[in-house]
């Protein structure tokens, strides 16, 4: 006989509680709880523990053999391609593209691995359509079209896959529990169990969530704990670039990105992209910086439009960059250099809107400012690489020979960097034109002398 257990979960942060609130009592989300029963047996299953302690000396290590996700941009951000035994998280907003790369991917994987594609959201008909338009090729992939968790595990152990997808999580019900699927224990327990069973069999495990506009169903933060490797698809509705960013990644670096690009015919991996960030036009207001997003070095344009004000308080405006990062080179632009910033609104935009948290890129933003305040474009042909101080001084940033290695590809002649050591200098002295300056003035009277 079993009973049912009622507990009352936030369906925002995932939180449990004994009774129901109005209010959470951590993320203070208002209405978000919601009440959930559990079935569970009165009697305790006997658990045999056949495994036992062993001297940590006494392990095995064992290389770990990837393969490759048919995507060398994918291949990156998940740290030279998916670990067997891995659980992988690949989520991101609705229609932003997630299903059409797994996709893809399962094909491509297909042709040397036995893959196995769960679709809990569409019909085995839709996917086709979807198949047609992308016009992909396989060897070994079978779809799956179910929502039943019991019956979707009892598939995995007959095929047994080298990698499981499932599209998506929200969708899959487990018929042990009363709450409606993609609540936040229907979430957790199917997960748990999938991730139970791919440790279990060496399988890896791709599963795809997604959180609403509203926020109503639990996103892919009730997930991150549970699965090795966490990467988010985004981009918008304006822009074809997609970008897969790692956030967490228990076999590789995180923070690593790959980029895309939303084609008719499907995803389409950009090999060079600090092309579509980058025009190389020489005109005021405007510089290239190099930043790096994980390992990989990527030249990206700086543009600021300075105008005289006409409000008490100027406007700041930021688009890639932090607002508060943009307060404080204007106030190392005022002290420094004696430009009264105040008396002038300031708008910053990245190429393509990229979004970058390198600090390297200080000294490229206060170029930008100076030369558009100005009217008189910056040094032709230039990359601009360098953290400010609080005093005005240029500081070193990391991995400045990937960042001049980028350079030189690129075909840029001149670079401004900080002080650098005599052995970098030397490797690259013959190959670009460096400028090391120690602070803001003479990045200045180098970067914008007419």
């Amino acid at each position: 006989m079993s009973r049912k257990l009622s507990t009352f979960i936030c369906q925002n942060c995932g939180t449990e509680t004994s009774q129901y609130f109005g209010k959470c009592l951590n993320c203070n989300s208002w209405n978000s709880i919601v009440e959930e029963i559990k079935r569970k047996g009165s009697k305790q299953q006997d658990i045999k523990n056949n495994k036992k302690s062993i001297p940590f000396n006494e392990i095995t290590s064992k290389t770990i053999s990837r393969f490759t996700s048919g995507f060398r941009e994918f291949d990156r951000v998940l740290g030279g391609g998916i670990v067997p035994g891995s659980v992988i998280l690949l989520g991101g907003e609705p229609g932003i593209g997630k299903s059409t790369i797994v996709l893809q991917s399962a094909g491509k994987i297909s042709l040397s691995e036995k893959v196995l594609y769960i679709t809990a959201e569409e019909s085995l008909e839709q996917v086709k359509i979807r198949w047609e338009r992308l016009n992909q090729s396989s060897k070994d992939l079978k779809i799956f079209a179910e929502t039943n968790l019991s019956l979707i595990i009892e598939e995995i152990k007959r095929i047994n896959p080298s990698l499981a997808i499932i599209d998506s999580i929200q969708a899959i019900h487990n018929h042990e529990m009363e709450s409606s699927p993609g609540s936040v224990s229907q979430v957790r327990a199917c997960s748990s169990e999938l991730q139970t069973l791919a440790k279990e069999n060496n399988i890896a495990l791709l599963i795809i969530g997604h959180v609403t506009k509203d926020g109503a169903l639990a996103g892919p933060k009730t997930l991150e704990h549970l699965v090795d490797t966490v990467i988010n698809f985004e981009g918008d509705n304006i822009s074809s670039h997609r970008l897969l960013r790692s956030i967490k990644n228990r076999f590789g670096s995180t923070f690593e990105i790959g980029i895309f690009e939303m084609l008719e015919e499907g995803l389409r991996e950009i090999k060079n992209p600090s092309s579509i960030f980058t025009n190389k036009e020489n005109t005021s207001g405007v510089t290239t910086t190099i930043t790096n997003e994980g390992s990989r070095p990527l030249a990206v344009d700086i543009q600021a439009l300075v105008n005289k004000t006409f409000y008490s308080n100027p406007r700041r405006t930021t688009t890639g960059i932090s607002i508060n990062r943009l307060h404080q080179i204007l106030a190392v632009i005022e002290k420094h250099v004696g430009i009264k910033s105040s008396q002038f609104d300031c708008y910053i935009a990245t190429g393509g809107g990229f979004e970058i948290n390198d600090p390297s890129s200080d000294l490229g933003v206060a170029i930008s400012i100076l030369s558009s305040l100005k009217n008189i474009p910056p040094l032709a042909n230039s990359s601009f690489i360098g953290e400010l101080g609080l005093s005005g001084q240029v500081r070193k940033s990391n991995n400045l020979r990937t960042k001049i290695e980028e350079a030189v590809r690129l075909g840029i002649k001149n670079i401004v960097v900080p002080k650098l050591e005599e052995e970098l200098h030397n490797n690259f002295q013959n190959l670009i034109n460096i400028k090391e300056i120690s602070n803001i003035k003479e990045a200045v009277d180098y970067s914008l002398s007419e």
